[in-house]
């Protein structure tokens, strides 16, 4: 049996739990914020445009400008330029050796953008649509870096404000899953006698504090605040310690439930290279002997302040013109107040990189991570994908508007139909919005006698993972919610289905993004009613305009009260004429 709502997309086969609708229609107050050309950033911010002839190059990297001019009949939407390999990039011959026996013989588009500016020691934004090399993008400098200076060679590439003593790298994750993606991509890098170049370790979910020292921490920020308590006497020696640190899904991050334990991090990270900028001003050794305590006040936030106080306002004013003398001789005296890490000059030496990277980064609006980032680090390269909020031309679409007699019949043909990428094994993804919805999609496909794997919060981490390592090494069909969507590599998936269309432009990009990966060709099916129809329009007419997703989208309130309105006129007459189908 099937209960119908005209809010949702499908169907829900009578259950032995009570019945429960498909998720609700939600408009979402991330709407995307129109293209932002170069010249109107800040000054000192500079935004790589790929393939664009409308874009900027950073002046410092005439190879990567190079790598990714638009050449005239050329192709490729993915790898750069024949002529650019991974040593012409600026990598040691042992890291050049090391991704082309992982199996990468040539660089993408996004890889050979990023990697020289990560070389410099700048701080990068890299902002490229799902499925561009993003991962690789960071690592393989990062441990081109910290290889070099465990060799004892200098590196001619690092910049001046970064100190040339090894030090930690830290990839900040949103989930486990991406945490273990990220340790796996980076032991695959490894050294001419099958090792890995370095010591990886995760610190997330079961897994603690490593005993033995790594180069490269992977961490989700809870687990990460968690281990280095103020109670437990390692905050001093791994802040100190950590010289490279990227963000991964950074506009996750710094929104909703991470953005407190982010911006507390780097908090910390920023006290921590001004407190050594004085030092090696003014010669003050003694400043080494700060002590756990005053670290740890360094970081600590009211929490009423961080929640109901702009981020960007309080950027604004964290750094006084107190003179640094004063901090100077609180930190001696150890009465550092939890506020007092603000009280420095603007003005410091460097000696920590961040790397934040993101598949969507909206910058219109001060909240919005991009404006947040363009705030707290003005002088950040930006490096931004070809195809960043846009479709992808290696990607075919089909909209199916479907009804309660339809919407069925068009959810089983869409998972018969099978879109071949290169391979033998056959492998779709069905999205919808909520685990109940995920539930009955996986409910009708079973009926129809289609073997799907399910993929949502309410199932635990392990099944999780195994459900994901079966679908990766069997294929077949993978139910899942959102959680999927997003930085997850499943290679080769060539069909992706929106059983429950997206409640937003954001989870639309991210859902799409699992497909047409690595230079690979995918099909997606989006299914949807009358209540999606004006994000549907959207999100069609920009790809019919060839623009990105986030000009379709009006940011005044009009359009989000538009979809609110038949959002809610939809729930209504759901509620009113609920019915009851046999299929």
């Amino acid at each position: 049996m099937l209960l119908y709502r005209t809010s949702s997309i499908l169907h829900f086969y009578r259950l032995s739990s009570p019945s429960k609708l498909l998720s609700k229609f939600k408009t979402s107050s991330s709407f995307f914020s129109s293209s932002v050309p170069s010249s109107s950033y800040p000054l000192g911010v500079h935004f790589i445009f790929l393939n664009k002839s409308g874009g900027r190059h950073f002046k410092g990297f005439s190879t990567v400008a190079t790598a990714v001019a638009d050449k005239k009949g050329s192709s490729s939407t993915f790898f750069a330029d024949d002529a650019v390999s991974w040593k012409s990039l600026g990598l040691s011959d042992r890291l050049s050796r090391a991704v082309e026996n992982s199996g990468f013989g040539r660089p993408s588009i996004v890889q050979a953008a990023s990697i020289a500016p990560i070389l410099s020691g700048k701080d990068v934004v890299i902002a490229a649509e799902t499925g561009s090399g993003k991962t690789h993008s960071y690592l393989v400098p990062l441990i081109d870096k910290l290889c070099a200076v465990l060799d004892g060679s200098k590196n001619t590439n690092s910049d001046e404000g970064l100190a040339p003593s090894h030090g930690l790298s830290l990839v900040l994750c949103p989930n486990v899953l991406l945490c273990e993606q990220v340790v796996q991509m980076a032991n695959g890098l490894s050294g001419d006698d099958g090792e890995p170049l370095l010591k990886v370790a995760a610190i997330c979910g079961r897994q603690g504090w490593p005993v033995d020292k790594p180069d490269i921490i992977v961490s989700t920020p809870a687990a990460l605040l968690n281990n280095i308590d103020p109670k437990r006497h390692r905050r001093l020696d791994f802040i100190r310690g950590m010289k490279y640190v990227v963000f991964d899904e950074a506009d996750m991050l710094l929104n909703g439930s991470f953005q407190n334990q982010v911006i507390r991090l780097i908090n910390m990270l920023r006290f921590d290279e001004k407190q050594l900028s004085h030092m090696n001003k003014s010669g003050a050794e003694k400043l080494m002997g700060i002590s756990n305590d005053s670290l740890s006040n360094s970081g600590l936030e009211d929490e009423h302040y961080i929640q109901n106080t702009d981020i960007v306002e309080r950027e604004e004013n964290s750094e006084s013109d107190v003179d640094v003398e004063d901090l100077t001789e609180e930190t001696k005296s150890g009465s550092i107040q939890n506020k007092d890490w603000r009280r420095v000059r603007k003005s410091y030496e460097r000696s920590k990189q961040y790397i934040f990277v993101a598949a969507t980064l909206p910058v219109n609006g001060k909240k919005t991570a991009g404006a947040v980032l363009k705030q707290m680090f003005p002088d950040a390269i930006w490096v931004s994908g070809n195809y960043l909020h846009c479709h992808n031309p290696r990607l075919k679409e089909k909209w199916v508007e479907v009804t309660v007699d339809t919407q069925v019949d068009a959810l089983i043909n869409a998972v018969k139909e099978r879109f071949v990428c290169g391979t033998d094994i056959s492998r779709t993804m069905v999205f919808a919005n909520t685990v109940e919805a995920v539930e009955a999609v996986a409910k009708i496909l079973e009926t129809a006698e289609i073997e799907c794997y399910r993929y949502h919060k309410d199932h635990s981490l392990e099944e999780r993972t195994k459900n994901l390592v079966n679908f990766r090494e069997k294929g077949g069909v993978f139910v899942c919610t959102d959680a999927a969507a997003r930085g997850i590599d499943i290679p080769n998936v060539s069909h992706v289905i929106q059983a429950d269309f997206a409640t937003s432009a954001v989870d639309f990009l991210h859902r799409v993004g699992r497909t047409a990966r690595a230079g690979q060709y995918g099909l997606v099916t989006s299914l949807y009613t009358e209540s999606n129809r004006d994000l549907v329009d959207a999100i069609r007419l920009a790809g019919k305009l060839g623009q990105p997703v986030d000009t379709a989208f009006s940011r005044k309130r009009s359009f989000r009260n538009k979809l609110k309105k038949r959002a809610g006129s939809s729930k209504v007459r759901g509620t009113s004429t609920v019915e009851m189908v046999t299929v």
